[in-house]
């Protein structure tokens, strides 16, 4: 398997969140308030260029005890418990998701690589690399269920597509900070009633953004090919409580210390309002746990 444009890839040697999202941001709806709140200079500043954890993907997905520093380790089980009560409000009925910026590691084409062209893009489970790479990223096991419907009516988009990806436990990207692996993304047809669920692991947190997931909405398999045929590109949040209790998790190291700096009303992406984006959390019946998003579009 190969990927186009491999050569003209930017160089990503620092590593914050604002520093490195920047230029694809600004081409967002609000980049006027950017401009006109601060100087480019003061936000990158403000921000600064460190923060990621150490590298832990040579370990597969499970979920073991988390340890939270009083009395005996949580089992898994235990964990999910505490995630399942977490509850957002509902999106509001008729409004659609906010467009928002795929950043710069989208794989799609518009910024040099394009998995989305790769025999294996279409698929379920994103925890392992497809095609010709191998690997299994490392993390605290999470399904993405989400529900794609139209704005106006509500009518669910049957045979959609949707495009996810989201970084690794340690905050990095696959194909352009990890260059070996092609995991943590991949696309999925939407069935009759609009949904889609992706198997993965919970994304970490580096400095400078909220925790979230990418994601591009096709209107067909045969659209897919190309960004440019994206009819939504956004982006999902994950809730702040439950964020708290996978980063004690050790393949999380450095998640916890770069979440307690942000929020979701300074976040770059989310602070113009996150309540369509922001997913619901769950738990399955074996302690897995579920992020649920309703996408209007």
């Amino acid at each position: 398997m190969t990927h186009n444009n491999h050569g003209s890839q930017p160089d990503h040697e620092d590593f914050g969140g604002l520093t490195r999202d920047l230029p694809f941001l600004l081409n967002r709806r609000d980049a006027m308030k950017w401009l006109g709140g601060a100087s480019l200079g003061a936000l990158l500043t403000a921000c600064g260029i460190d923060g990621r954890a150490e590298s832990t993907t040579g370990t597969p997905a499970t979920t073991p005890p988390v340890q939270t520093g009083v009395g005996s380790p949580v089992t898994p089980q235990q964990t999910s418990t505490t995630i399942a009560s977490t509850t957002t409000g509902a999106p509001t009925p008729g409004v659609e998701i906010p467009d928002e910026s795929a950043g710069p590691f989208p794989a799609d084409g518009s910024n040099g690589p394009n998995v989305l062209t790769d025999d294996g893009a279409i698929r379920a489970d994103l925890t392992s690399s497809f095609g010709s790479l191998t690997g299994t990223a490392a993390g605290v096991p999470l399904n993405i269920e989400m529900t794609i419907v139209e704005a106006e009516n509500g009518t669910a988009l049957a045979g959609a597509v949707v495009y996810l990806w989201h970084c690794t436990a340690d905050g990095r990207y696959s194909v352009y900070e990890v260059t070996d692996q092609n995991y943590l993304r991949g696309a999925q047809e939407t069935d009759s009633s609009g949904r889609i669920t992706f198997t993965s692991i919970f994304p970490g947190c580096y400095r400078g953004r909220w925790p979230h997931a990418h994601f591009e909405v096709y209107e067909s398999l045969d659209a897919v090919s190309s960004s440019a045929n994206a009819i939504k590109t956004s982006q999902l949040a994950l809730p702040e409580a439950d964020c708290q209790v996978v980063y004690q998790d050790d393949r999380y190291i450095g998640s916890a210390n770069n979440l307690s700096q942000l929020s979701l009303a300074s976040d770059n992406v989310f602070r113009d309002g996150w309540s369509e984006q922001l997913a619901t959390i769950s738990s399955r019946a074996d302690g897995g746990i579920v992020a649920s998003l309703l996408v209007r579009v």
